[in-house]
């Protein structure tokens, strides 16, 4: 009897897991096959197959090739700003954990409680500010952060240093101290202990904070919009997506289109670090 109970049990669950694949992967059906059909089609048959595959090829040309969405330059405005910020969120908030960890201090410990503190601030009630700090910023110094790459790589490392330290703080808890120490008896100081030492160590959490803060990064649309305006020279690939939705016609086989070219880049990195992924939080909650 009981273990009829279990058989149930795990044939349920196996249901459950099915029904919650179909879900999530639906949203992805209707983008993938919306790509291919025209803007009649979707509108008459948003479910259903595409009569036409090859019209998938013609979008994208359509979408790569219009020099008034500039959907090229997005596309590398994206790849700079997302290979920027995640370069920068790592290396900071890997130096800052190391040192927060080491420091066995009262001081350390509250830093600690203030960074993990503040990922519960939502962006919205810090927007307006940020902007009004950038533009007080520029009239006093002339440094200008409105409407440049600067501005952005700074408001993203702001925003995703809290999370990111409290990833790396808890995977460098587990490293042995006597790997640094070692190294310092050989003559290394603390830049080379962490770089030669500490930091190879964090490859599989460095993946996983990537791919997190990449995705995030890579489809925000409201940051880049405060910071670079929708009309700018400088535009990330949410912007240009949105330029296919007007006041009184939206072209949802180029919208489709478009956001498929942005999910393929993400999907194929996410797959290549999956394993590190799985590795970097395994690792980083049981040390």
């Amino acid at each position: 009897m009981k273990h009829k109970r279990l058989r149930w049990g795990t044939w349920g669950l196996e249901i459950l897991t099915a029904v919650l694949f179909l879900v999530v992967l639906f949203p992805f059906y209707i983008v993938v096959v919306s790509s291919a059909k025209s803007a009649l089609e979707i509108t008459q048959n948003p479910l259903g197959m595409p009569t036409d595959w090859n019209n998938l090829w013609v979008n994208v040309t359509s979408i790569w090739s219009n020099d008034n969405i500039h959907y090229q330059s997005s596309f590398i405005a994206t790849i700079i700003v997302t290979s920027v910020s995640l370069l920068l969120i790592n290396v900071l908030a890997a130096q800052a954990a190391w040192v927060l960890v080491r420091t066995k201090t009262r001081f350390s410990s509250f830093l600690f409680l203030v960074f993990v503190a503040s990922m519960v601030i939502p962006f919205q009630i810090v927007m307006l500010p940020l902007v009004g700090w950038f533009k007080t910023l520029f009239d006093f110094t002339g440094i200008k952060l409105l409407r440049e790459y600067p501005g952005v790589f700074l408001a993203y490392v702001g925003f995703g240093s809290a999370f990111s330290l409290f990833m790396f703080h808890g995977f460098i808890k587990g490293i042995p101290l006597e790997l640094e120490e070692a190294a310092q008896i050989d003559g290394c100081n603390q830049f080379g202990t962490f770089y030669r030492i500490v930091f190879p160590i964090l490859k599989p959490i460095h993946a996983t904070v990537a791919i997190l803060n990449g995705i995030w990064i890579w489809n925000d649309y409201l940051l880049p919009l405060l910071l670079l305006g929708k009309g700018n020279h400088l535009m990330t690939v949410p912007l240009a997506v949105a330029n296919f939705a007007g006041s009184y016609v939206k072209q949802w086989d180029l919208i489709m289109t478009a956001i498929l070219m942005a999910m393929v880049p993400v999907v194929i990195a996410f797959l290549m670090a999956q394993k590190y992924i799985v590795k970097g939080m395994v690792a980083g909650s049981i040390k």
